[in-house]
């Protein structure tokens, strides 16, 4: 009847691991998801913002665009 009992306590503990286990994967798959898709959104900002600079650059008259003197 003992080695029952310690089998049902030990059956109870691993359930409630596993039932810890699962709801922290849940939580970092989530947290994952949403830092990917935030990458995401930002790696599309760098992209544009480098586009408008580069269109910037090439259609600002002044200094930027002139040779130096030396040449």
């Amino acid at each position: 009847m003992n080695d029952e009992k310690t089998l049902c306590d030990r059956i109870d503990a691993l359930e409630a691991k596993l039932t810890f286990q699962d709801e922290t994967i849940e939580t970092l798959n989530k947290t994952i998801t949403e830092q990917w898709l935030r990458i995401d959104a930002l790696t599309r900002q760098v992209l544009s913002l480098s586009d408008r600079l580069q269109v910037a650059e090439a259609n600002a008259p002044g200094p930027a665009n002139e040779r130096p003197p030396h040449y």
